[in-house]
């Protein structure tokens, strides 16, 4: 048995070894040979030395494997970088920050062996920011509505899969990447395992409102055409009161002719619908858009140089 491990990376400098390290002592400890896994770091353009240090380590240990970026992708497609470079039977996807316990990777391999094709960490207690809950809250609350993700299984980045969904993830080879979304197309039988949720080791989160709508969008629209049904749920929503509002006023004039219409309140109902036109408008563009991308064959990612222990190569 081969387990792979993939951590995308993005200005990690200060934990990114101490995360290696950790994976080293657990392997050792669980009498795994150094033969039977290894470890796959995709730099995302990091603005720090993240990339010097990755290419340090890989340079130096053969378990490891540094794939740089030319510029930045995001985390998922790094995810997808470093899987097509992965040959374990199980692949395990973790953290750069060292919030994700790669000592507790035992618990989610056990619980993969019991028949699941993936297994996700779940954390009883989170250690994230307010506005990093509250963003993880609202994510999972769209998930269910728009992706179908069943309401008992929390997705995270810290988790293990079967050799054959990561295979079928990479088969996707359009852009805006979102994994989650991927894994759920590929099979039903996930799960959860309980595990630890530490303090970040040093340094601030990059999680981000702009990262967070990004999130949403790459995941919505790739794997979901509910937003635009939602939209036509609103258009008709809209008529119905516009109609109600006509019947309305033409009923106040009728009982009342001395009764003058008001400029105001017809400038706010015309405000009001060409908002809700501009916004559908806006969402069916969003989809053309990334249609007409795609069909443009935009890259997933592109790959600067890949660095193995005495076999660097560009």
């Amino acid at each position: 048995m081969k387990y792979s491990f993939v951590i995308p990376c993005y200005n990690s400098e200060s934990t990114i070894s101490i995360v290696i390290e950790e994976i080293s002592v657990t392997m050792k400890q669980e009498n795994i040979s150094s033969f039977d896994y290894e470890i796959i770091l995709v730099n995302d353009y990091s603005k720090d030395n993240t990339g010097k240090i990755i290419k340090q380590l890989a340079q130096t240990n053969n378990n490891i494997t540094a794939i740089q970026f030319p510029k930045n992708f995001g985390q998922d497609s790094a995810c997808l970088a470093g899987y097509a470079h992965t040959s374990g039977e199980y692949v395990i996807t973790l953290d750069d920050d060292g919030q994700t316990p790669a000592c507790e990777v035992m618990t989610l391999i056990n619980k993969l062996e019991d028949g699941y094709d993936v297994v996700f960490g779940k954390y009883p207690q989170k250690h994230h920011s307010k506005f990093r809950n509250w963003g993880s809250k609202v994510n999972d609350f769209m998930a269910c509505k728009l992706i179908n993700k069943p309401k008992d299984l929390y997705l995270c980045s810290y988790f293990v899969a079967r050799r054959f969904v990561i295979d079928e993830i990479l088969n996707y080879d359009n852009p805006y990447p979102y994994i989650r979304g991927l894994l759920l197309r590929t099979t039903s039988n996930m799960c959860n395992v309980s595990i630890n949720h530490r303090d970040r080791l040093v340094g601030e989160s990059t999680y981000t409102l702009k990262k967070l709508i990004s999130l949403w969008f790459n995941g919505f629209t790739a794997f979901s055409i509910k937003p635009l049904r939602v939209s036509v749920v609103i258009g008709l929503l809209s008529a119905v009161f516009s109609i109600f509002l006509i019947i309305y006023a033409l009923f106040q004039k009728a009982t009342d002719p001395s009764l003058e219409l008001g400029w105001t309140s017809l400038i706010s109902v015309i405000s009001l619908f060409s908002g809700l036109i501009l916004m559908t408008l806006g969402l069916i563009g969003e989809y053309i858009g990334r249609i007409y991308i795609s069909l443009n064959k935009s890259p997933q990612y592109v790959i600067k140089e890949v660095i193995k222990a005495h076999h660097p190569y560009e």
